[in-house]
């Protein structure tokens, strides 16, 4: 197994850096791209992942340690953003963002989890048993799989763009 909670807790930290880096104070509006119809631009991933900060990471790793006999999830509802955060500024929501996430992972680090926390089970609504390990894996990859989205979507901006530098940029060619 590759999980290790430091690494994690390191990604974790710098994601909400990585999105202002892209994002604030941008003259061209990257954070509006998107790849069409119904699909997410960098704005509609950062409501994402404040609301993912909110109800889901911690919430859930509360009740994988809590001591209540009832360990089930809450549904998440992974389009909240479109209703919760669609007057907001891209400004406001990187810094809502990166207070929630240093809230967040004060919380992570404050439990001083151990190997036996990390194996504690909860049960997610569609997928069942999951532990806390898989979890907080989950949460690291979740964010680093956003920033491939908002890479993949910039990439595609200029597909038309390229000329026949696109047999050259695989992800054109996907």
């Amino acid at each position: 197994m590759n999980f290790d909670l430091n690494k994690s807790i390191e990604l974790l930290e710098r994601t909400p850096e990585i999105y202002a880096v892209l994002f604030n104070n941008s003259k061209q509006n990257w954070d509006k791209v998107n790849e069409g119809k119904n699909t997410w631009s960098g704005y509609n991933i950062i409501g994402h992942l404040i609301h993912g900060e909110k109800t889901d990471w911690i919430p859930r790793a509360e009740i994988i340690l809590g001591d209540k006999e009832n360990n089930i999830f809450v549904a998440y509802d992974r389009f909240a953003q479109e209703k919760l955060y669609a007057s907001q500024t891209t400004e406001a929501l990187l810094n809502e963002f990166r207070t929630l996430r240093i809230k967040n992972i004060e919380k992570l680090k404050s439990w001083n989890l151990s190997e036996n926390d990390l194996d504690k089970k909860g049960i997610h609504p569609d997928l069942g048993t999951v532990t806390l390990r898989q979890l907080i894996s989950t949460w690291t990859i979740h964010d680093m799989a956003h920033l491939n989205q908002i890479s993949r979507v910039i990439v595609k901006h200029y597909a038309e763009d390229v000329g026949p530098w696109k047999n050259y940029t695989r992800l054109l060619n996907e």
